[in-house]
Formats: C-alpha cells, structure tokens, sequence
C-alpha cells in the first residue's frame, strides 16, 4: 500500500492517502501551466461511521505563493465512510511553476454528532525535467 500511496496521514482512526501523478499532456510549460492529478483514499478504521462535510486545501507554488481552497465535499460528494470501508477519488491542480505542494484537512461528523478536522497529509507537485 505504501508504495502506491506513499503520502500518509492519520485522525482519529481516519487514514487518508494520497498518490500523485504529473500529467504531461495537460500540461503547457511553456506557457506556464503545469498540471498533476492526485488519487486519495481514505480509510474509516474507527468504530463508527463518519461523513465527509468539508474540505480545505493550501496549494503552495514553486514561488511560495500559498492559496487557500475551501468548499463542500469532495468532487461533487459528502462520502458516508463505514468502519472498515473507504472513499477513493481522483481530481487535479494546475500551477503556474513546475513545483510545488499542497496539504489541507477534510471536516468530517461521527455517527455520535460530533464534529472533527482530519488532517491530509502534505505531498509535493513535481515536473519532471525536460531535456531541452
């Protein structure tokens, strides 16, 4: 499991996992765009079920410029997450640099109305050198 998803965080029983992959054909270094897409798994090891409410990202650019994204759920989704189960999905970021990183945390609810943060673990965005 490590070496497909070697990023790794843990919350409270909650596990979140994260693989990145550069993805050259949507990308455009020489206009400045480069592009990766990110796997995630999250992993319900607690007792009880959980939801994903929320989540908020700060992607940090080759500059150090940080952006801070907020918003509901996760492409398009607020998972329920059995114990013993798991949510994967896959989205994207572009940057303006050919480095880069990005880490947040998900707000999630217990079966028990309590609310939580679950930290994502932070991974870097990096392009591979191109020969010229």
């Amino acid at each position: 499991m490590k070496a497909l998803f070697p990023n790794m965080a843990e919350t409270g029983g909650i596990v979140v996992r994260v693989s990145v992959s550069y993805l050259s054909e949507q990308s455009e270094p020489r206009r400045g765009r480069w592009f990766w897409a990110y796997h995630i798994r999250i992993e319900n090891d607690g007792d009880q079920a959980v939801q994903l409410l929320t989540r908020h990202w700060i992607i940090t650019d080759g500059r150090g410029a940080r952006h801070s994204v907020e918003g509901e759920g996760v492409v398009g989704e607020q998972p329920l997450i059995q114990p013993g189960g798991s949510f994967d999905y896959v989205s994207g970021c572009p940057l303006p640099t050919p480095t880069g990183s990005m880490q947040g945390s998900y707000h999630m609810i217990g079966a028990d109305g309590v609310g939580f943060d679950v930290a994502i673990p932070k991974f870097a965005l990096i392009a591979p050198a191109v020969d010229s």
